[in-house]
């Protein structure tokens, strides 16, 4: 039986798409997904994304911990920052792509549906190296809700959050929403300004009824995760089980920032060390490929000699952009900007041309 968010039966109530997701009965759309993307890009969408994995890592060895199991220094931080960063293998592969936010009595990780389970087996046996590491898993009992887009900031400050303009960019506050406590983060997964609301379940319902009918005005919108996928595709954001895995490390994976291979000792750092030392042999790029056709995953990406260099780990045809695009990895050799392609549809072929990333940026406004 699939997993309910606290939200489940709203989305059924008012129409949503439900499929099966990483386990989780999760809306893919209500309206359309062009309607849904274009409303995140111009006003804002709110997302259900309780499936998401919260655990707080907690004790004398927590921050020893997580400097181990992921690819950050956790150490550097401060309370109220959060930072990217990868939990690895042994190999040096990604485990998880992850937000680590620091608080004042350890960290919150949230991590990826599909991986929350591995990482909580994977971590709860590595915890019993360290003396004092508590690792405690909120998932089941917290919702979490995303509000997207360029009027996010000013529906939540119709809501009484107005020191939120002060919060910076992966930033966040333990604060109060219309009378619920809740965690606020500003970070995001669409290439939009936005915020990531934390409360516990018997609360995140009354919250999520009161962004909406307070952004109804602005053209907010509920959204579902067919809308989330176009819009962090566009914004060049890689997906785990699509441009991550555990057999793609983060250095092909063009996620170096993330990677602080000047600590001691982490699961792969000496793995990474020689791939940083050798410079990766493929990377991952940008494609625009002529026409409407949409390249899906597993499309074969050719030289111009019609070779197979790689190829398409996700694609979409662009509503803001208006175009075919697409990820993929590819020889480090054809990866510069203005490199011509072909990709492979059954037999014919569409030129694509290696573009830069992110496709879409958008104008960001002083904070």
């Amino acid at each position: 039986m699939m997993r309910q968010t606290p939200l489940t039966n709203w989305h059924r109530e008012h129409h949503g798409r439900l499929v099966d997701f990483a386990g989780w009965e999760m809306p893919v759309q209500y309206t359309t997904i062009v309607q849904e993307h274009h409303a995140v890009r111009k006003q804002a969408g709110l997302f259900d994304i309780s499936h998401m994995g919260r655990l707080y890592v907690q004790g004398e060895d927590a921050t020893c911990f997580l400097d181990y199991v992921t690819t950050i220094a956790a150490s550097s931080m401060k309370p109220g920052k959060i930072r990217y960063a990868l939990a690895t293998n042994g190999q040096g592969g990604i485990q998880d792509d992850i937000l680590i936010y620091k608080r004042e009595d350890g960290f919150l990780v949230v991590v990826n549906a599909s991986n929350r389970e591995k990482i909580v087996s994977s971590w709860q046996k590595t915890a019993m190296q360290f003396k004092n590491v508590a690792l405690l898993d909120k998932t089941l009992s917290q919702g979490m809700i995303a509000l997207q887009g360029p009027e996010a900031l000013s529906v939540l400050a119709e809501l009484g959050c107005e020191e939120l303009s002060a919060l910076k960019y992966y930033r966040f506050v333990d604060s109060t929403l219309q009378g619920v406590g809740a965690t606020i983060s500003r970070t995001g997964y669409t290439g939009e300004d936005g915020f990531e609301i934390i409360a516990e379940n018997d609360r995140i319902l009354s919250l999520w009824k009161k962004v909406l009918e307070a952004g109804q005005s602005r053209g907010v919108v509920a959204c579902g995760l067919g809308c989330r996928d176009t819009l962090r595709l566009e914004a060049g954001m890689p997906l785990y089980g699509h441009e991550l895995s555990e057999t793609i490390d983060p250095l092909t994976a063009g996620l170096k920032f993330a990677v602080s291979l000047n600590k001691e000792n982490f699961l792969g750092r000496d793995i990474l060390a020689d791939i940083d030392k050798q410079s990766p042999k493929k990377c991952r790029v940008g494609l625009e490929l002529e026409g409407r056709r949409i390249a899906r995953e597993e499309t074969p990406i050719l030289d111009e000699s019609e070779a197979q260099v790689g190829e398409v780990t996700s694609g979409t045809f662009s509503p803001t952009l208006e175009k075919s695009i697409a990820m993929g990895y590819i020889p480090i050799e054809l990866s510069s900007v203005g490199t011509k392609l072909l990709i492979s549809f059954r037999g014919k072929t569409v030129t694509a041309s290696v573009v830069e990333l992110p496709f879409y940026r958008r104008n960001k406004k002083s904070r």
